[in-house]
């Protein structure tokens, strides 16, 4: 005797959404260790659709200071963390960063090893390893 195994759409959609949550996770974990820092150093946080979001504090020094990009960054994806510099630099790049999300949760853990693969072959290319970077251009909707 067989048994039909019968779920509604919302709770398909939730377990593909746990999948992607926990494929994710090793990410996420990385954007994590941010937190407390972020806090610690007048950092805040929020959630805003499904991304738990830190700005401020040590964040905003860090993505001004320590990023290869030439000014900086204005904001970062680690999994369904997203950092940014203050609230007006994430409302500017929130579309931006969400694509990182969904990269994320399509590479799960091979996503960060992927990106700095991806940027060193095209800095060996004397290519531009941020702007020509697949990732960046799907982000930015460039072909």
């Amino acid at each position: 005797m067989w048994m039909t195994l019968c779920i509604s759409p919302a709770t398909f959609m939730f377990l593909i959404k746990t999948v992607k949550y926990l494929w994710a996770s090793p990410t996420t974990c990385i954007g994590l260790l941010f937190l407390l820092p972020a806090l610690v150093t007048g950092g805040r946080i929020e959630f805003i659709q499904g991304c738990l979001e830190i700005r401020g504090g040590i964040v905003a020094f860090l993505l001004r200071r320590c990023t290869l990009l030439p000014h900086g960054a204005s904001a970062m994806t680690l999994g369904h963390v997203i950092l940014g510099r203050d609230v007006l630099a994430l409302d500017i790049a929130r579309d931006h960063e969400h694509v990182h999300v969904r990269q994320c949760e399509r590479w799960g853990p091979l996503f960060i090893p992927a990106y700095l693969t991806v940027s060193m072959i095209l800095w060996l290319q004397r290519r531009d390893p941020y702007m020509d970077n697949p990732f960046e251009r799907e982000a930015y909707g460039r072909p």
